[in-house]
């Protein structure tokens, strides 16, 4: 383990992580402290609560959308098998013939 800080929102944070997880945490966390300061620029009257809350939400949105894709391309990924699998059934049975 290995301990790091990231800045988000002009804060730091210590973080524990794995070496080989270092470069990949303090990507997530200038992403993270970017949407927090977008949404701080749009929401300047907001605490700062209710601005790492909405913008926690729509990462959350983004994660949730991303899930939805994957698992959308693993469908389409299963049925492409699917029809390759049969496609060479069917040749394997006129081969046979």
């Amino acid at each position: 383990m290995k301990s790091i800080k990231v800045t988000i929102l002009g804060k730091e944070y210590p973080l524990k992580v794995e070496d080989s997880e270092e470069e990949a945490m303090r990507r997530i966390a200038q992403y993270v402290d970017e949407k927090f300061r977008q949404y701080k620029k749009e929401l300047n009257k907001q605490p700062d609560t209710t601005v790492m809350t909405l913008a926690a939400l729509s990462i959350a949105e983004e994660l949730f959308e991303e899930r939805k894709r994957n698992r959308e391309l693993d469908n389409q990924g299963d049925e492409v098998l699917q029809n390759v699998n049969k496609s060479l059934e069917e040749f394997i049975e006129e081969i046979k013939s």
